[in-house]
């Protein structure tokens, strides 16, 4: 196999389009099916290691195999992926007006089955959130299926405060992280 394959573990168009970002698209992309329940008492960190690389392990495929996963929490407390309005509006008034985590994992899991990973810890602050910004914000629509409510790369970045670390962590792929487990692994990137 000349070339090396990628298979991209997400049907997360964010995602691919962060890795384009480094002059990479896969050769395929299988999203993982797996159970993303965080175990009783599991950390933030801890839990999205985990399920970056349950996703990594969850996938049959050929090459090299990139999975991730992106946590939002506040303390030890770990935001749901928002399918509800009722979730995300509890989030966003969760986060309004301090600051909360941003855990992105990103593994590689190379052709022989073992794993390089990394994880990107971002800490964003919200702005003090009106019930006015929150309604609009959730009349968007942006929040279905966020981790902690929100896509920082929508309107929600006009509420975002200050931010310390990885913008592209918060949306989804730590591009720095991601650069290195790729590059480590032979990929060329510029």
């Amino acid at each position: 196999m000349g070339a090396l394959h990628l298979t991209l573990a997400s049907a997360s168009p964010r995602r691919r389009e962060l890795l384009a970002r480094l002059g990479l698209g896969p050769d395929a992309v299988t999203p993982a099916d797996i159970d993303e329940t965080p175990l009783k008492g599991e950390l933030p960190r801890a839990y999205a290691l985990r399920m970056g690389r349950e996703k990594a392990l969850a996938i049959n495929a050929p090459g090299f195999v990139l999975a991730g996963d992106t946590v939002v929490a506040v303390g030890r407390r770990i935001l749901p992926k928002t399918e509800s309005e009722t979730e995300a509006r509890a989030c966003l008034e969760l986060m309004s007006g301090r600051r909360h985590q941003v855990l992105s994992s990103v593994v590689l899991r190379a052709p022989d089955g073992t794993l390089r990973e990394r994880l990107s810890e971002t800490v964003v602050r919200f702005k003090r959130l009106s019930h006015e910004e929150i309604d609009a914000y959730l009349a968007g629509g942006e929040w279905h299926g966020k981790a902690g409510g929100y896509a920082i790369q929508g309107a929600a970045e006009g509420l975002v405060e200050w931010i310390r670390g990885s913008h592209s962590g918060v949306m989804g792929l730590p591009l720095y992280e991601t650069r290195a487990l790729l590059k480590s692994a032979g990929f060329a990137i510029g």
